[in-house]
């Protein structure tokens, strides 16, 4: 939160405001010998005094606020009680009012007032506002600068939420003309099945060939990437510069429909080691959503965690609200999680680290993800194995072979400028953060993954999981379809490489499940001895069938291996051989998936949290 300027340790000059400090010493709600610690601490974080003491609880906000009402000798404007004038509002550009942290108020007297928390001056003001005549500054009350601006644009920060993707990269503009394509190749397929089928099956086994050859391979570079190399000691883990000041970093956690789990997942931010008074969390909630609003009026958040209200929208996407949250944040890096989360207490630390070292061109941070009930069944078990191949080996071993990274929805953390020069998320995409992994690096940045965990909750309940896949599935559709709409234009930006990457981490998934019942078909038609269909496919083709499966299983179990090898995976290991029995569930998923891309494409199917473990037994579920 912004807040007033430092407090001073020496007297102040006769036309110096008196210090903060002082003042509250005197009203007797801080001792001196607090003080002096307080001070100490600011000066080594490089914040204001108020930060300081309102992140470590020292002071309530109605104090720090009395405390400035008697720096300045004026009482602040409520602006939750004293909204300002829409007509000065007419021609103002919301953005540089939170940027520059002031607003036009009302007028007084025949004088213009603007309001503030920061008590900024007369330079501070865009000049066209600053050279107006009769000007008068006034200080807000804390905590009613941002509900007041969004209040008063919310629709205009709506609209530039819906439209901050350049179009060009944004699938509402693919949306149509996908709907028709999808329904014209599921109409094609369908006759071709019926009028030419072997000619049908055999050209689709030839896709499946290539495709599954294409994933093998880019999957055994990623497990030759993790070999050890001897040649070079491993390199340590970055570490917080003593000599760097340390930024804010803002967190943005959309919530719809929370309660069960938000009690977990605050005392898990609050166990973060990283300075209270350089976090910013901003919870960002729906206007009508009344479950979350009840919960969190239910908590007493401290100061640096704040609630957003996102003004009433038809479009309820994760990617839009943090669009819309993007320009109030105070953070130079912006990071996410999502409601279920329990981030490693070093975590935050661990990512600024990361970025301070990092070269330029990494725009952000992954972390890796795991579930704390992992053993509540059979499906949270393969959904652990399923994680810990693709986060701990694949994405890995992409990022070590300089490949574009599709990332996670959650604990991902950005470079606040160059998300905001990428165009921040396609809020129609349901997948926004596999989108924004592959966008990046058609803008010539790259992500790396950082070693820090958070642990979620996976979806063992079988409907749940295959709405949250089909969600999944139907966003890489999209994601592919955006990029693929000038496919020359993605070569020339990405390179050859990380295009023919972005076919295979992309297609190749897409493929992998779409392709199941054809696959199935083919190996049942093997087992059992029933030739016929085998006998009128050309025969190379289905040889290449079998031994790209063969292969793609065994360097899957290899990369199975590798990620379970760890003493807290281990217990896992038998169940990787139950595999083929969890990916049917992938296949209905993705044929929901393709129905959804034509009847409802931008549709946000959310995911339910904390139905079958109490937040006790989730922290004793850690281990398989």
């Amino acid at each position: 939160m912004a807040l007033a300027p430092h407090a001073q340790a020496a007297l102040p000059a006769p036309d110096q405001p008196e210090p903060l400090g002082q003042i509250l010493c005197r009203n007797g709600l801080l001792a001196v010998a607090e003080l002096d610690l307080a001070l100490q601490r600011q000066s080594g974080l490089n914040v204001r005094l108020g930060e300081v003491l309102l992140a470590n609880g020292q002071i309530s906000q109605q104090a720090l606020d009395e405390a400035l009402s008697q720096q300045d000798g004026a009482t602040p404007v409520d602006l939750a009680q004293e909204p300002p004038d829409p007509a000065l509002l007419a021609q103002i550009n919301p953005l540089e009012c939170l940027r520059d942290g002031w607003l036009p108020w009302r007028r007084v007297a025949g004088r213009t007032v603007i309001v503030s928390e920061t008590g900024i001056s007369l330079s501070d003001l865009p000049p066209d506002w600053a050279s107006l005549p009769g000007l008068r500054l006034r200080r807000a009350r804390l905590g009613t600068l941002h509900p007041a601006i969004s209040a008063a644009f919310g629709a205009s920060l709506l609209a530039r939420a819906h439209q901050l993707c350049p179009p060009a990269l944004s699938c509402r503009t693919i949306a149509p003309g996908l709907r028709h394509f999808i329904s014209a190749g599921v109409l094609l397929v369908a006759a071709g099945l019926a009028l030419a089928p072997v000619t049908t099956i055999a050209l689709a086994l030839c896709w499946f060939v290539l495709m599954n050859a294409a994933t093998s391979l880019l999957r055994l570079g990623a497990l030759f990437a993790h070999l050890p190399r001897h040649s070079a000691p491993p390199a340590a883990l970055p570490q917080l510069s003593a000599h760097r000041p340390r930024p804010k970093v803002s967190v943005l956690i959309p919530l719809l429909a929370e309660d069960a789990v938000l009690e977990s997942l605050f005392s898990r931010i609050a166990a973060f080691d990283y300075p209270h008074e350089l976090l910013d969390v901003i919870i960002l909630t729906e206007v009508d959503d009344t479950i979350t609003a009840k919960a969190l009026a239910r908590r007493k958040l401290p100061s640096w965690i704040r609630v957003l209200r996102l003004p009433g929208d038809a479009l309820r996407t994760k990617p839009k609200a943090m669009n819309y949250a993007l320009p109030f944040c105070y953070g130079s890096i912006v990071g996410i999680y999502d409601a279920e989360d329990r981030p490693e207490p070093d975590q935050i630390s661990k990512v600024v680290a990361h970025l301070q070292a990092a070269a330029p061109d990494v725009a952000c941070v992954q972390g890796y993800l795991d579930f704390y009930n992992s053993r509540a069944n059979w499906l949270s078990r393969c959904f652990t194995i399923e994680y810990a191949v693709w986060f701990r080996v694949l994405l890995k071993g992409v990022q070590r072979l300089g490949l574009p990274i599709p990332l996670g929805g959650t604990t991902v953390f950005f470079r606040r400028a160059l998300l905001e020069e990428i165009g921040g998320w396609d809020a129609h995409n349901v997948t926004e953060d596999a989108d924004l992994g592959f966008r990046l690096a058609r803008y010539g940045y790259r992500c790396e993954i950082v070693e820090t965990t958070t642990w979620e909750e996976a979806n063992c309940l079988p409907f749940g999981w295959v709405k949250q896949r089909s969600r999944w599935l139907k966003g890489y559709a999209m994601t592919w379809a955006s990029h693929m709409r000038n496919p020359l234009r993605l070569l020339r930006e990405m390179g050859l490489r990380n295009f023919l990457a972005f076919q295979v981490l992309v297609m190749g998934t897409l493929t992998a499940y779409i392709s199941m019942p054809l696959v199935w078909g083919m190996w049942a038609g093997w087992l059992t001895g029933w030739t016929s269909l085998l006998s009128v496919l050309p025969g190379p083709v289905v040889a290449l069938f079998f031994i790209t499966s063969i292969l793609g299983q065994s360097i899957m179990l290899a990369v199975a291996w590798l990620a379970l090898r760890a003493p807290a995976r281990r217990g896992l290991l038998p169940f990787v051989l139950t595999m083929p029995f969890y990916w049917p569930l992938g296949a209905f998923a993705a044929f929901r998936a393709v129905a959804q891309i034509i009847t409802a494409p931008f549709y946000w199917a959310k995911t339910t949290h904390g139905l079958l473990l109490d937040n006790a037994e989730a922290d004793r579920a850690k281990r398989p």
